[in-house]
């Protein structure tokens, strides 16, 4: 699979809030609480027809499309976690830090003492690295 510059850069962006979700999806899918009986006159009502009016059925449609979500944030950040290794500038290497800890440019720039122009160069300069580094695996 061809990976691209700007699917780099948006896996950088996103890394912070996708290991997140990870974490608290895995979390939430343990737990299920979805009532089934139904009681009065809701009992007597029609059932839709051409669908399934099981709330167990819908609720387990969810958590599957769900899980196909985390199973696609786990390539991404693994993707990341694997191409960092190719950053070995200190300077390089704190910025993505920072930028995978959710940091934004201004913060990283103020942290840094550097501007956030710079900051972007830097950024620029690691999803290059990077990519290169996804183009030489991908080839060999």
């Amino acid at each position: 699979m061809q990976i691209t510059r700007d699917e780099i850069e948006r896996a950088l962006k996103n890394y912070h809030w996708m290991i997140n979700s990870i974490s608290i999806m895995e979390k939430r899918m343990d737990d299920i609480h979805v009532s089934t009986n139904k009681f009065g006159v809701e009992a007597s009502l029609p059932k839709p027809q051409g669908t399934t009016s099981d709330p167990v059925y819908g609720e387990v449609k969810r958590r599957s499309r769900y899980w196909k979500k985390i199973e696609e944030y786990k390539k991404k950040t693994a993707l990341i976690q694997e191409l960092s290794d190719c950053i070995t500038d200190e300077r390089e290497y704190e910025v993505l830090t920072w930028i995978l800890n959710g940091k934004g440019y201004r913060w990283i720039a103020r942290h840094i003492g550097l501007s956030e122009t710079h900051i972007r160069r830097i950024k620029d300069s690691i999803v290059e690295q990077m990519y290169k580094t996804a183009q030489m695996s991908q080839t060999a």
